[in-house]
C-alpha cells in the first residue's frame, strides 16, 4: 500500500511532543513491513536551516487561499529511506516556532491542507491509497478531498484516515473566514457538515468525512465517547462509533534504550540492571547536589508544566510528601504559574527536591535511568509515551489510571505482589500521595517484588511492530470496503 502521513510535526526534524513522535517512528516500521509509507509537513525555518544541504527541490505553484494567492514551494527530503516532504511558504512557515498564534494558525495550516492536495498524484509522482491524517491541523483535508477533487472526478481511489493525538485542540474559526480560506459549498456550512454549534470545527470536520477515526490508545477511544472526556464531540463520536478504533503509540526502542544509550551513566538491561541504574542515579545525584543516598527512593517527573499533567495534585501535596523519605527531580517547562510554584517548593525543601525549569532532553534520559520512580498523574492522557519510556529504563511509574495510562501501565497489586508501577483513578491529590507512599513502602520493605516489578516492566514490548500491523489491518480493511462498494 502507499500511505501518505500529513502532519504538523515529525520527530527530528520538527516536535513538540508525542504527534511528532509517532509520525517520526509508524511510517518508518510500515515501511519495514513492505509498504510505501511517506510524510508531508510544513518546511519551518529550523528545517530549512538545518537541512538546507539535504533538501531537493521538486516544483513550485500559486495556490488560492481565499482571496489570496500565495506562493507554496514543495521540496523532498530523504530521512533514513524515509521519503518526506515538505511544504514551503516563508510567510506562514518562515518562523522559528511550529505555533504561532491561535487565528493566523488556522489561516497557515489552512494554507498547508491546500498545498497537500495540491501536490498529489503527478507533482510528486506518488498517489496514495490511504491519507493519514493527524490532529486538526489536518482535519480539513477529507472535505476539500470530496468537494473539490472527487467531485470533479480526481483522486477517487485516496482514503483517508484522522488520528486524533489530543481532542482538546480541534481548530475553531469564524465561519466567513473558513469558507472563504477553503472555498467551500454552502451545503458544507452546517451541523451535518463542519460545523459545530453553528461554527466550523476542524477537527470535527475530519472526524464527519474521514473513513476511519483512530485514537493513540484503546482506553481514550472509549473515554472520548463521554461527556467528560469528548471535548464537545463526544456526540459526533458516539454516532460514528463503528469508525473509530484505539491503537497504543508506540515508542522508538531503539534510541530510549539503556543498554545502549549514550547519554546515560551506565548502560545496563533488564537480566542485569541493578548495578547499571545504581551507578546512574549516584551520578544524577551527585550532578544536581543531592545526597548520594542510594536507597533513597529517587521520584522524577519530565513534562510539560501545563494542567492536564496533574501539576496542581502534585502541588497541593508535595510538602507532604517531601515529609517521606524521598528525592524529588521537576523538569520542563509551561505554565510560568506552575513553573513558579515548583521552584518555590524547591526552594523550600532544597536537601530533597530540584526544579530544573528548561528543556533538556539528555538530562531527561539521565532522570528515566536514575529514577526509581516517575510520576505521571495526569487528569487525562490519549496515550503518554513517558511512562513507557520510563518503564523502559526500569523507573516505575505513579500513574492516573486514564487513557493510555491505564493500557500500558499495569498498577501493582498488593495480594500477588506484581505490576509494572502504581495507579490511582480518581483526580483527587491524596489519592496520589498515598499511591506515592504505597510505592515507597514497596520500595524500602519489599525489595524482591520491586525487582520482580522493575524487570516486568523493562521486558513490556511498547516497539511499534505491534501497533503498525493493526494500522495495516485497519488501512486493508478500508481499502476492501471501497472495493466492494465498486
Amino acid at each position: 500500500m502507499k500511505i501518505l502521513f500529513v502532519s504538523s510535526e515529525m520527530n527530528p526534524l520538527a516536535a513538540t511532543g508525542g504527534l511528532g513522535d509517532v509520525v517520526g517512528s509508524l511510517p518508518q516500521m510500515l515501511r519495514l513491513k513492505g509498504h510505501d509509507a511517506r510524510v508531508i509537513l510544513p518546511l519551518y525555518r529550523p528545517i530549512k536551516q538545518e537541512y538546507f544541504e539535504d533538501l531537493t527541490f521538486v516544483r513550485w505553484a500559486m495556490i488560492k487561499l481565499g482571496w489570496r494567492t500565495m506562493y507554496s514551494g514543495l521540496f523532498r527530503l530523504d530521512l533514513d529511506g524515509l521519503p518526506v516532504y515538505l511544504i514551503d511558504n516563508e510567510f506562514y512557515f518562515g518562523h522559528d516556532n511550529l505555533y504561532i498564534d491561535y487565528s493566523f494558525d488556522i489561516e497557515r495550516f489552512s494554507f498547508f491542507q491546500r498545498a497537500v492536495l495540491e501536490v498529489l498524484g503527478e507533482e510528486m509522482d506518488f498517489e496514495p491509497d490511504i491519507l493519514h491524517l493527524n490532529d486538526w491541523q489536518t482535519g480539513m483535508i477529507p472535505v476539500m478531498l470530496e468537494a473539490h477533487y472527487k467531485a470533479k472526478g480526481f483522486h477517487k481511489n485516496i482514503n483517508s484516515v484522522m488520528t486524533i493525538h489530543n481532542l482538546k485542540y480541534q481548530g475553531i474559526h469564524g465561519r466567513d473566514n473558513v469558507q472563504d480560506l477553503f472555498d467551500l459549498p454552502d451545503s458544507y456550512m452546517s451541523e451535518g457538515g463542519i460545523l459545530k454549534d453553528g461554527v466550523p470545527n476542524f477537527l470535527k470536520a475530519g472526524i464527519q468525512y474521514s473513513n476511519r477515526v483512530t485514537t493513540v490508545s484503546p482506553n481514550y477511544a472509549k473515554e472520548i465517547m463521554t461527556d467528560y472526556f469528548g471535548e464537545g464531540l463526544n456526540g459526533l463520536l458516539a454516532a460514528q462509533g463503528w469508525k473509530v478504533t484505539g491503537i497504543l503509540n508506540g515508542i522508538d526502542t531503539k534510541s530510549y534504550d539503556p543498554e545502549s544509550d549514550k547519554e546515560i551513566a551506565s548502560n545496563y538491561n533488564a537480566q542485569a540492571w541493578k548495578r547499571g541504574k545504581a551507578t546512574c542515579k549516584k551520578a544524577l545525584q551527585a550532578e544536581l547536589g543531592l545526597a548520594q543516598e542510594a536507597r533513597t527512593p529517587l521520584f522524577v517527573m519530565v513534562s510539560r508544566l501545563v494542567e492536564q499533567k496533574g501539576l496542581d495534585l502534585l502541588l497541593h501535596i508535595v510538602d507532604e510528601l517531601l515529609e517521606e523519605d524521598i528525592q524529588l527531580l521537576v523538569l520542563g517547562t509551561g505554565n510560568p504559574e506552575y513553573e513558579r510554584r515548583l521552584t518555590e517548593a524547591a526552594g523550600r525543601h532544597p536537601d530533597k527536591m530540584r526544579s530544573l525549569i528548561k528543556f533538556d532532553s539528555k538530562l531527561a534520559r539521565r532522570m528515566y535511568s536514575a529514577g526509581d520512580v516517575y510520576l505521571m498523574p495526569s487528569l487525562f492522557e490519549p496515550c503518554g509515551l513517558s511512562q513507557m519510556i520510563a518503564m523502559r529504563y526500569g523507573t516505575l511509574p505513579i500513574v492516573r489510571q486514564t487513557g493510555g495510562l491505564a493500557d500500558t501501565v499495569e498498577a501493582y497489586n498488593k495480594f500477588q505482589h506484581s505490576g509494572t508501577g502504581f495507579g490511582f483513578l480518581n483526580i483527587n491529590a491524596h489519592e496520589l500521595l498515598f499511591t506515592a507512599k504505597e510505592a515507597i513502602g514497596v520500595y524500602k520493605e519489599h525489595p524482591d517484588t520491586w525487582s520482580n516489578m522493575v524487570r516486568s516492566a523493562m521486558y513490556k514490548d511498547f516497539s511499534w511492530d505491534k501497533s503498525a500491523d493493526q494500522y495495516i489491518n485497519l488501512y486493508q480493511d478500508i481499502m476492501k470496503e471501497n472495493v466492494d462498494l465498486a
